[in-house]
């Protein structure tokens, strides 16, 4: 690097730019969440969802709805933040954990399951949900009663999905698995009876079931196969993850959290386990 020459007069304009950047440095924090981002001095929070996923996170032409999208948007209130303070961001599967990482949001609230592997690279606040794998089949259809009656029935999820593994190899294994692109695919094969059953987290099918074109065509059946603890996940050593906590636990006694499990899943007929306690992860 060439040093060059500094007048008085430079020196004197060159203290007073580096006294107002020491001031504004003050102002600011490297953990967005505590102290907001973006332009000016509006504070912003940006939060991962599922934007795909009726009744859990959803991007539709009105703004962003489901159960995940109303405990983010309690947490960021308990936070500091207003709805319109609050940037969503598409969280999909596969990137959750990268995101968190990189700092791409401060946190993520998207059908998110805490799991060992997962808990290796990010930390979690929570569990707010317990989810269990199920099933959904047609409202008509009495002949699944049971995981066993899978067997032989043509069972779909999206293609790469644990859910379907976990019925074929364990509890159904002569199922005939059908893997589709999307979870809206299954539901039309389901309905099309193409397809006998669709098998993922119950809360997600919950979702399905009770958009408004699909209103009393399916049911869950209800075979409770795998516990699913949704936990909002943060970047590993964050503070945020007690202060999540204490939002959740006050959510939970205020009663929002039945609210927001009333409005986006109950539809379907969804039976909810009760609110998990803070740090109580069924296995």
């Amino acid at each position: 690097m060439k040093l060059r020459k500094v007048t008085a007069a430079s020196a004197a304009v060159l203290a007073l730019a580096l006294t107002a950047t020491a001031c504004g440095s003050d102002d600011k924090d490297s953990d967005s969440a505590d102290t907001g981002s973006g332009s000016g001095d509006k504070k912003q929070i940006t939060i991962g969802i599922k934007f795909d996923q009726p009744g859990i996170g959803q991007k539709t032409p009105d703004g962003y709805e489901g159960f995940d999208v109303d405990v983010a948007t309690y947490v960021a209130k308990e936070l500091g933040y207003s709805e319109d303070q609050i940037q969503w961001k598409e969280a999909k599967s596969a990137d959750r954990e990268t995101m968190l990482q990189r700092g791409d949001v401060d946190f993520i609230a998207a059908s998110y399951s805490i799991t060992d592997e997962r808990d290796a690279k990010v930390d979690f606040a929570g569990p707010y949900l317990l989810a269990h794998q199920d099933v959904l089949i047609r409202s008509d259809d009495d002949s699944i009663k049971t995981p066993a009656d899978l067997n032989a029935k043509k069972l779909c999820s999206v293609t790469g999905s644990t859910s379907a593994q976990n019925v074929k190899e364990k509890l159904a294994p002569k199922a005939q698995l059908q893997e589709y692109p999307t979870y809206s695919a299954c539901l039309t094969g389901v309905q099309n009876k193409a397809i006998d059953a669709l098998t993922t987290d119950d809360s997600i099918l919950a979702g399905y079931a009770a958009q408004p074109n699909f209103k009393g065509k399916f049911k869950l059946g209800g075979f409770k196969m795998t516990n699913e603890n949704y936990g909002i996940g943060v970047k590993t050593g964050s503070d945020l993850t007690a202060k999540i906590n204490t939002a959740l636990e006050k959510m939970v006694a205020d009663k929002a959290w039945d609210k927001a499990v009333a409005d986006n899943l109950g539809p379907a007929g969804y039976k909810n386990e009760p609110a998990p306690k803070i740090g109580d992860i069924v296995k």
